[in-house]
């Protein structure tokens, strides 16, 4: 897609011939040789075999060899030119194989950039929100300028948080510091008070429950997926998960249910379809912090009304981040934070941000109509 974007196409075909070319140059190259050395060797081998019988005919003539002294001496020579045959076609398979082998224990011997925690998990602080950014400031390795600059803010237990800006404006970035899928260049991310990286990935991971941009579903079955969610989970909980998902209709229209058959990548759902199963199996694990990640964006604004009115309704303590383009979709957060080239614009509630962020007020403006924060 971003080659046809930028009309690269033609620039792209080229190079991949260039290379191409010169790879398959090598290869017939390689090709020739291989394919000269079998017959050159046994030519080889014929003549030092005819030159012997020669030479030992001579010698039995004269009486220096007898005939079996020469058999023996042609079958020697015969077993060791066979075997070096077999030595030569064993050191391309061997030079072959150290150099696959030198590949592999290279990515064995590649430490990670985030190493994790070996104790136990902290105890949280008392009293202590449970998502907290401190001054975080991030960049992609080799990617130039950060992709968020200086955020701070705090996400109480139980409290949603709407996160809205731009395409490349940082959102997804901003929700992939709390499961540490990235570490902070600058700052610190805190969970429970705690700085993620006091804790072992597992334990968490385990607190929380992310939905991805792009919804996945694995082959096998509806209940098969939604276990990835907790593998211990009864068929209640899964049912009450889906309800909470608004997909009770997917599994209704399918005549085995739970059991329903999911092709590989969820082909065999719509995009719709395959966004509230992976919301459910989210759902399931039951997480202290729930991430969706523009994980409704297929769905239309009745059911993504009816999601939201039931995400805020599943009590606790879990605290919801949810990105969007869609100002409906978190006009009703606890807190909305509003990105704008990595930094923060303005954090606020809906009614605070209509008057105060421009940015946010042209948003809504445009999804809504120019009247509608009036």
């Amino acid at each position: 897609r971003v080659i046809r974007a930028f009309a690269l196409e033609e620039k792209e075909t080229r190079e991949f011939n260039e290379k191409n070319d010169s790879h398959a140059a090598l290869q017939r190259f390689v090709g020739k040789i291989s394919a000269l050395m079998n017959p050159v060797t046994y030519v080889v081998v014929n003549l030092a075999t005819a030159a012997l019988i020669y030479v030992g005919a001579v010698r039995v003539d004269s009486g220096i060899l007898t005939q079996g002294q020469v058999v023996a001496l042609v079958n020697y020579m015969s077993q060791i030119l066979v075997e070096l045959v077999k030595l030569a076609n064993l050191i391309v398979t061997v030079t072959r194989s150290v150099a696959c082998g030198n590949r592999i224990q290279a990515v064995f011997e590649t430490e990670t950039s985030m190493p994790a925690s070996a104790s136990a998990a902290p105890k949280p602080v008392p009293g202590a929100p449970r998502v907290e950014f401190r001054d975080v400031t991030f960049a992609y390795r080799g990617g130039g300028a950060p992709a968020l600059s200086g955020v701070s803010f705090k996400a109480e237990k139980g409290a949603t948080v709407g996160i809205i800006g731009g395409t490349g404006s940082g959102k997804t970035t901003l929700v992939n510091l709390i499961p540490r899928f990235y570490d902070a260049t600058r700052g610190s991310v805190l969970i429970d008070g705690r700085d993620v990286r006091d804790y072992p990935l597992s334990a968490l991971r385990g607190k929380i429950g992310v939905v991805p941009q792009r919804a996945v579903l694995f082959k096998g079955t509806v209940r098969s997926n939604l276990l990835w969610g907790r593998a211990d989970a009864s068929d209640g909980e899964l049912l009450e998960a889906l309800r909470t998902a608004q997909a009770t209709d997917v599994i209704a229209s399918k005549e085995e249910g739970l059991d329903s058959a999911v092709e590989q990548g969820g082909r065999n759902f719509s995009g719709g379809q395959r966004q509230r199963l992976t919301i459910a199996r989210a759902l399931v694990k039951k997480p202290e912090i729930l991430i969706l990640d523009d994980s409704a964006s297929a769905l239309d604004y009745a059911t993504d009304a009816r999601l939201r009115k039931a995400l805020r309704g599943l009590g606790g303590d879990t605290t919801v981040f949810i990105v969007s383009q869609r100002t409906s979709s978190i006009q009703h957060a606890d807190l909305i934070i509003v990105l704008d080239d990595g930094n923060v614009a303005a954090m606020g509630n809906h009614a605070r941000l209509l008057e105060d962020c421009e940015i946010y007020r042209e948003i809504y403006e445009t999804q809504q109509g120019k009247g509608a924060a009036v």
